[in-house]
């Protein structure tokens, strides 16, 4: 074909390229008749579409945009039946009118699939993914089906079942063999495969794919678990996954699939109630010595009720009268369920804890946070039953109060913490939190570990931060010219680290994250101050804007 001179398609756009083709080509075309058909043919305007569309992503695509959301077909089945229980108006009728068309689920569908970026053909199922697992029946020594895997292809077509006898694979009879040789079969058939099966008497309820989300407090891999029926049919996940739930028909192993997960099909895991049992049992081997309350209390904007092991202090949470340190360490951690939870913008925000040993430096990441912005940040003013100072104002350092009227507070469950010190008692109230919250401000919260969990209520929905230290020889390191203050309400002097103060606070981090861990949102390495300050403000401002998974209790209350 004789060389075109309209230039390349970079510089002028595949479209003005394709609508000059025929006047390009009319000198070197015979008839007429093939010129109209040329005319036609590039003049068609469904093509004109399709290469205005080509360059529109050609165009996008260099500015590598993120997709808000990967879920927006589920996300339209939801309001549409959030809908059906709405009266019915005309808006209403209408949308779910055009929620329904076929044009805009496929629309919606392929938005996910681009989102997702899964461009690949969808190919015929491996033979080692069919979604189904076997086992041969003790009485009758027939090989069955024995579970079918929610979204896998077994799932998806509809012919395979719970309970249906297998007799052959791609032709080769199957009663006689076991259930791994005829997974080798499987993983030799090339192409299709064909199985002959007497359908199960029993008819099975429909199951819908699960609405249930659980957030995973523990670590799984399914190939060092012994008691999985399957290993290969085994889900493994990390601690802080969220898992979506697709089928509790079995009350020993749930099927479930990673949160937005392209692939459909489910993976076997331990449910709630076998692994807490299991875990339960094991729990004698695995507890660490109790956490030793370790409590400072240090100078700046709040005291904190936390005091070094060289001050003798006691330190009691408000629950420690009703449920002792065995209580707490029998408590397992397996899932917790959990649902989507964006702020808006009338609401209180949330309270933040923060966790962390002595002299991880955990104040004085909450005083740069306090001044960087002093009307959005706020901490709690603590009481205490000590006499008031000269130069001390109620309700400023702290609010004094009697030493009866204390305990009378201790015994209504009114404080969050509280301890004695030198004949004193120093406590944080919960409507000191309340009052901080009141005043549209992110409440800073420092407490010991074991009192987290009871905070974690529908009204303060806490999140959650652990300053951790880094290494130990980092500390020696980064720690060398610092000091630590065992008490500063008795004018305590500060001293220089010592080998003994770092050891003690790898030491509790260790406890601290073992015991607690779970309950932790976010985990933050105080290796350099300002580097762990800037990752603190970070997470704060997310916090604020982004949508973050909690307890579906805190919703559904």
């Amino acid at each position: 074909m004789p060389a075109l001179s309209t230039g390349s398609a970079s510089d002028t756009g595949l479209y003005e390229l394709l609508a000059a083709l025929p006047a390009q080509l009319q000198p070197h075309v015979d008839s007429q008749e093939d010129l109209t058909f040329l005319w036609d043919m590039f003049g068609e305007k469904s093509l004109h579409s399709l290469v205005k569309i080509h360059e529109k992503l050609h165009y996008y695509e260099k500015q590598s945009p993120v997709p808000i959301l990967y879920s927006a077909a589920a996300l339209a089945n939801d309001l549409a039946e959030e809908l059906q229980n709405k009266p019915l108006n005309s808006e209403i009728r209408e949308l779910l009118k055009l929620l329904s068309k076929p044009n805009v689920k496929a629309l919606l569908s392929v938005h996910d699939t681009v989102a997702q970026k899964n461009y690949d053909p969808v190919l015929p199922p491996m033979p080692d993914d069919i979604g189904a697992t076997i086992k041969k029946d003790e009485q009758t020594g027939a090989i069955v089906v024995a579970r079918i895997m929610r979204g896998g292809a077994a799932d998806r077509s509809g012919l395979i079942h719970v309970g249906d006898e297998l007799r052959e694979v791609n032709g080769i009879p199957v009663e006689d063999k076991r259930p791994e040789e005829i997974i080798q079969i499987l993983g030799q058939s090339q192409g299709a495969i064909t199985f002959k099966i007497i359908p199960s008497i029993k008819e099975e309820t429909p199951s819908k794919e699960g609405k249930m989300f659980i957030k995973a407090l523990f670590d799984y891999d399914p190939n060092e678990d012994k008691a999985i029926p399957c290993k290969e049919a085994g889900l493994s996940f990390k601690k802080g996954d969220i898992l979506q739930i697709m089928s509790q028909d079995d009350a020993t192993w749930w099927q479930a699939r990673h949160e937005g997960d392209a692939n459909p099909r489910a993976g076997l895991i331990p449910s709630k109630h076998f692994q807490e049992r299991r875990l339960a049992l094991r729990r004698p081997e695995i507890l660490v010595q109790p956490l030793k309350v370790s409590n400072r209390k240090s100078s700046g904007f709040r005291r904190s009720f936390r005091l070094s092991r060289k001050d003798k202090k006691t330190n009691k949470s408000m629950y420690e009268c009703k449920k002792s340190d065995q209580y707490d360490t029998a408590d397992v951690p397996t899932y917790e369920e959990v649902t989507p939870y964006r702020r808006q913008t009338n609401e209180k925000y949330r309270l933040v804890v923060l966790v962390g040993p002595v002299g991880v430096g955990l104040n004085e990441l909450k005083r740069k946070l306090l001044i960087s912005d002093t009307q959005h940040y706020g901490v709690t003013v603590p009481h205490t039953t000590r006499a008031r100072r000269s130069q001390e104002s109620d309700g400023v350092e702290y609010i004094f109060i009697s030493k009866h009227l204390f305990e009378t507070d201790v015994q209504n469950n009114k404080f969050i913490e509280y301890g004695e010190y030198k004949n004193n008692y120093y406590g944080t109230s919960i409507d000191s939190v309340r009052s901080v919250l009141a005043k549209n401000k992110v409440c800073l919260l420092d407490v010991q570990p074991h009192t987290v969990k009871h905070l974690r209520t529908l009204e303060f929905k806490p999140y959650v931060i652990f300053i951790k230290p880094p290494s130990i020889e980092r500390l020696r390191e980064t720690r060398k010219n610092a000091k630590i203050i065992s008490s500063r309400d008795d004018q305590g002097a500060a001293k220089p680290f010592t080998e003994e103060d770092f050891q003690e606070m790898i030491k509790s981090a260790q406890i601290m994250e073992s015991q607690y861990g779970h309950l932790f949102d976010k985990i933050i390495i105080n290796d350099d101050l300002t580097v762990a300050f800037n990752e603190l403000k970070t997470t704060f401002d997310k916090l604020e804007t982004d949508t973050h998974w909690v307890p579906v209790s805190w919703l559904h209350s």
